[in-house]
């Protein structure tokens, strides 16, 4: 009689989940991996797992793995710890259960021993293979025959024991036979490439051969940076020939990380040419000896673009793919310590070799720029190397600071072109902060050197900094200054003169921020409603114009200056605006499009007239 809780109800049947292998298959090569490459780092993976659990069970034991491709296949062999009849089942066939497991081999530690935690193991392999074939001794239970399990790409498997010469000892060996379509990916040499790609730091000796009894090392250890070179001048040969082959390029300098504590040992290559920050670096990943990924993008900090890292870690999680690191805690507190490394070493450089210094600055000032905004003690310690554009040149910011107490800056590249050879005339000292995070570790700059006042330039200082005119010459210019004055009060733009250097320059556009936040409302308000018109013009502010400054200096400034026609003399003042406003390459706005357009017809009918009344001086007068 079947039991029940209450009237009317029986106990649920309990059932077993049925798994689809070729939808599994498809979910693993199309969703999880990124190529049916890792097949081999999972041969690889069970081997190594396999013969670490053999050596913690009998220390002694002898140990090998061996990969061969022969007659289209590929296997695996290994003196490891081998599989049982139920084990097999248990444990081959089970999607979720790894072999590795504590429970099911009485090991403790597992996660922190083996290289596999997730338990996909063979069932990979079937995004090459047809067929797999598993022929496997327990060392555990040795009195225990071999047994087969065969499996095929339909979902179905055999599991059978063999007679005790099939296996007359303790381990496992594994047979692919490939799908069709799918036999590049166990050609010989194709094998061998990636075993080496992704086994030549495990901690076991592993060999390759095809099938014509001749083995070859697939391990090279210690990995480059741990091993023992005669002099550090030897031990940079090795590492930058290291990077050539893993990167493709030379370095223009090593960075040890080593980090003990986290279980990490790697070093970190300095990129020889620039590169942009946004750009995401792609660093090499071992995890336990086994490659995880080349293409880590989450190693280190993102200012920390300049360097490319090769590590080894047994602490740092992997995604369930094994092919990347799992952004976790663990993971964050190592970045941050990495990048505490790279930080180290500019310091080392800046305090005992500053010719390394200035060589790695004259590539990555920008990375270095980048990591000083957060960090005010670097700035403090990368002031005497920083290069920075300014209008005494290229100088360093420490420099620049010793000739100028006060100093200004341009938000944009245009503008400080526009200005800089005037301010250096004049000794007015401004940098260009256009550029990517200069115009932070400006206004940084008076933390760390007190008594330095930073300002953006504005128009009132450089008109300032610019010598008079003397007022009786001033005075003498007023009707050119007051028709100046109107065709150009439309635009929000005011008229100074002055006389400055160069004299080839004839005007001078200048505004700073208030001033174009105004131009910017005073548009809005033109373009408005009603409404919003009203709204706009009760925000009018008494914030600073734009300044067209003239200089008194340049001859054709005097000559327009002294036009007798007022309507001339308005037209030519409009087109020395827009030259200047193209000079300043600041964005036109409508009517200033519209005041370029109307100056340029503006000077070509008074210059086809004046040629035609040169030409017929008496039809002009009838």
């Amino acid at each position: 009689m079947t039991s029940s809780t209450r009237a009317g109800t029986t106990d649920p049947a309990v059932n077993t989940f049925q798994v689809d292998l070729r939808g599994l298959v498809d979910l693993l090569s199309h969703h999880l991996y990124s190529s049916p490459r890792v097949y081999v780092r999972e041969l690889l993976q069970n081997a190594v797992d396999a013969v670490t659990a053999r050596r913690a069970h009998d220390p002694a034991a002898v140990i090998r793995i061996r990969l061969s491709t022969a007659g289209g296949q590929v296997s695996i062999e290994d003196t490891g710890i081998g599989l049982t009849a139920d084990e097999v089942h248990t444990l081959l066939a089970t999607i979720g259960r790894s072999s590795k497991r504590g429970d099911a081999q009485g090991l403790e530690n597992a996660r922190r021993e083996f290289l596999g935690q997730f338990g996909i193991g063979l069932l990979a392999c079937f995004v090459v293979a047809r067929q797999i074939r598993v022929v496997t001794r327990s060392a555990r239970t040795p009195e225990a025959p071999p047994v087969e399990w065969l499996a095929t790409d339909d979902g179905s498997y055999t599991v059978r024991t063999l007679p005790d010469e099939a296996r007359p000892e303790p381990g496992t060996t594994v047979f692919l036979e490939p799908r069709p379509g799918a036999e590049e990916w166990t050609e010989p040499v194709r094998v061998e490439e990636l075993a080496r790609d992704f086994g030549s730091l495990l901690p076991y000796d592993i060999t390759f051969s095809t099938g014509d009894g001749i083995e070859r090392a697939l391990t090279d250890r210690p990995a480059v940076w741990d091993r023992e070179h005669p002099t550090p001048g030897a031990r940079r040969v090795a590492l930058a020939g290291h990077c050539a082959r893993v990167f493709g390029f030379t370095p223009l300098d090593t960075i040890d990380l080593d980090l003990p504590v986290a279980g990490v040992r790697g070093v970190a290559y300095v990129l020889p040419e620039p590169t942009s920050p946004a750009h995401r670096a792609g660093h090499r990943v071992y995890l336990k000896g086994m490659l995880l990924t080349d293409h880590a993008d989450n190693l280190l900090p993102d200012w920390a673009f300049f360097v490319r890292a090769v590590l080894d870690t047994d602490t740092l999680r992997p995604t369930a793919s094994r092919e990347n690191l799992y952004d976790d805690e663990t993971l964050a507190a190592v970045r941050d310590a990495l990048g505490a490394r790279v930080r180290d070493w500019l310091t080392e450089l800046a305090a005992g070799e500053p010719e390394r210094l200035a060589a790695f600055l004259s590539v990555h000032h920008l990375g270095v720029k980048s990591l000083a905004r957060h960090d005010a003690e670097l700035l403090d310690l990368m002031l005497p190397w920083l290069p920075f554009e300014t209008s005494d040149g290229q100088v360093s910011l420490e420099e620049f600071a010793a000739a100028h107490d006060d100093i200004h800056f341009t938000r944009t590249v245009e503008e400080f072109r526009q200005i800089a050879p005037i301010a250096a005339a004049h000794g007015l000292g401004v940098i260009n902060a256009g550029y990517t995070y200069d115009a932070d570790l400006l206004a940084l700059l008076p933390a760390v050197r007190p008594g330095i006042k930073v300002t953006e330039l504005d128009a009132g200082a450089v008109t300032d900094r610019l010598d008079p005119v003397d007022t009786g010459a001033e005075l003498a210019l007023a009707g050119f200054l007051a028709t100046a004055r109107t065709r150009l009060d439309a635009l929000g733009c005011d008229v100074a003169l002055r006389a400055f250097q160069p004299v080839s320059v004839p005007a001078l556009f200048l505004d700073d921020r208030q001033a174009r936040h105004e131009r910017d409302r005073a548009t809005a308000q033109d373009g408005a409603d009603s409404l919003w018109s009203d709204i706009l013009g009760s925000l009018r502010g008494s914030a600073p114009r734009a300044r067209l400054v003239l200089n008194h200096n340049n001859p054709l400034i005097r000559r327009i200056s002294a036009l007798p026609d007022a309507e001339l003399t308005g037209t030519a003042v409009e087109s020395l605006y827009g030259q200047a406003l193209l000079m300043s390459q600041r964005p036109l706005r409508p009517a200033d499009t519209t005041l370029l357009n109307r100056a340029f017809l503006g000077l070509l009918e008074w210059a086809t007239h004046s040629a035609a009344q040169q030409a017929d001086p008496e039809d002009d007068q009838k």
